[in-house]
């Protein structure tokens, strides 16, 4: 009779580092740069589940706004692996929340639930699993005793969400027979798989850093999407690479392998390049922050417009002229509509407006804002009241969605009722200490910027009357230069 020794249940001995916090093993790989191309394994593995990839295709953003989705998911996991469990408890209840207005059918009629309990392990595992893979490929796999105790906090993680860890199984050792049965039997070549594989970055927004640098954006991006295509494609389970029919190119596995090994050795660099969140809050930090950081990007934005005007000078001219402005687009600054509509309305990026577009917008708000229960529903009611609104008035061929055409045949200067209760809804929430105005904390809490007195208010504090303008403004598309923009529209 032999005693298995392996450590993978959430309890653990009291000599142990804690599951949670800055000694365990989650915190040491969070900074690691092979999670670059660790993650985009991760996120197609999670997107050829069918649930998954059917729950991304109608409600995530991560084709239109990926920065902004990049930076939510980074917080969330830092605030899962905090080591206050009342930080964890908060974050997994908004998790909660969250997924639990994520259901439907997908293209097949088959059902999907985000809270269904076996999806979320799959989640889980593949983080896991990706984060094993990405150390073996590299050239530095992880010694049994670390995995085991890697597999114990992805597990009180799965635990923390759903109660139990109970669909993942105990021991590690039975891990990689579930996985590889998942892989097998219920994987398929998923539509939002293939986005992710190959029109990801044809699409890919440039962050706020590149954002003055088209042809910078654009020439980097011509390389880097087939390349990380072809790194993720040859990374993947064979077992799913011949079930889904993806083609492995030529070398592809001696590239794949390369690249890791190189993101293996930029560990040596300074431990301030290397941290995520700092990366991600200078790609997006909107040059226009007053604060002392905005002077570092406004020196390599200009940077960066200098390499884009030599690169225009050097590439020959061609390419049609660009549209002529459609009506509305005048000197005060109204965006067209179509314009108004791709860049602010269809947050999910699929053409159309419908409720996932504005649930995403209520998701974004209650993020910023860290809400709780009753607030965050308060507000997801009222953008639903809206969304009724916005489809009674403009989905004039009842298929249940609005298309850009009919909402640019339509007044875009529409606001009804609904959505000033979606202002006022929004100005309750943000005011937290409840005193009637947003002074420069509340503010920045909403905004993420800078607090910036260039609101007319005259005292630094914004009251609800101009809040509620300046909302209804921006949202009926009558005003752009307002905080909101950025909020909106941030890739």
């Amino acid at each position: 009779m032999t005693t298995d020794t392996s450590r993978t249940d959430t309890e653990r001995p009291d000599d142990e580092p804690p599951l949670f916090g800055p000694g365990s093993q989650f915190h040491a790989f969070f900074d690691d740069p092979r999670w670059a191309l660790a993650i985009i394994r991760a996120t197609v593995l999670e997107a050829a589940h069918p649930q998954i990839g059917a729950a991304l295709a109608d409600n995530s953003t991560f084709v239109a706004h990926p920065w902004r989705r990049l930076r939510n998911t980074l917080l969330s996991m830092r605030r899962m692996y905090s080591g206050d469990p009342a930080v964890r408890e908060r974050e997994a209840a908004r998790l909660n929340r969250l997924h639990a207005r994520m259901s439907g059918t997908d293209s097949r009629g088959r059902p999907y639930d985000a809270m269904d309990r076996a999806t979320r392990a799959w989640v889980v595992a593949t983080l896991f699993e990706s984060a094993v893979t990405m150390c073996r490929l590299s050239g530095q796999p992880l010694e049994q005793d670390t995995m085991e105790r890697m597999y114990a906090e992805y597990r009180a993680y799965l635990a923390a969400l759903d109660g139990d860890a109970g669909e993942l199984p105990r021991r590690l050792q039975d891990f990689w027979g579930y996985f590889d049965r998942v892989v097998e039997d219920e994987l398929e070549n998923t539509e939002a798989a293939r986005i992710i594989l190959y029109r990801l970055f044809d699409h890919l927004p440039a962050p706020a850093l590149l954002d003055g640098a088209p042809t910078v954006w654009a020439a980097g991006r011509a390389v880097a999407g087939p390349l990380f295509g072809a790194i993720t494609v040859a990374s993947l389970p064979e077992a799913y690479r011949r079930r889904a029919g993806l083609p492995e190119m030529p070398g592809a596995q001696t590239v794949m392998r390369g690249a890791y090994l190189a993101a293996g050795l930029a560990r040596f660099l300074p431990e301030s390049w290397l941290d995520a969140e700092n990366l991600i809050e200078l790609l997006t930090r909107s040059p226009a922050a007053d604060d002392p950081a905005a002077g570092t990007m406004t020196a390599l934005r200009g940077r960066m417009k200098r390499a884009s005007a030599l690169l225009r000078l050097i590439t020959p001219p061609g390419g049609a002229p660009g549209p002529d402005p459609e009506p509305g687009s005048d000197h005060e600054g109204r965006r067209p509509a179509r314009e108004f509509f791709r860049q602010v309305l269809d947050q999910t990026g699929d053409g159309h407006l419908d409720w996932p577009d504005l649930a995403a917008m209520a998701r974004e708000l209650s993020t910023r804002l860290d809400l709780e229960e009753p607030e965050e529903t308060r507000l997801y009611d009222a953008f639903a009241a809206w969304w009724r609104e916005l489809q009674e008035a403009l989905d004039t061929d009842g298929d249940g969605r609005v298309s850009a055409d009919e909402y640019a045949a339509a007044v875009p200067s529409l606001a009804g009722p609904a959505l000033i209760r979606v202002a006022e809804v929004l100005f309750d929430a943000a005011d937290a200490d409840g005193n009637g105005t947003i002074d420069a904390d509340e503010y920045r809490a909403l905004f993420r910027t800078a607090f910036h007195r260039d609101l007319d208010t005259g005292d630094g504090t914004y009251g609800r009357s101009a809040f509620v303008g300046d909302f209804v403004s921006f949202m009926s598309a009558r005003r752009t230069s307002t905080p909101y923009d950025p909020l909106f529209t941030d890739a």
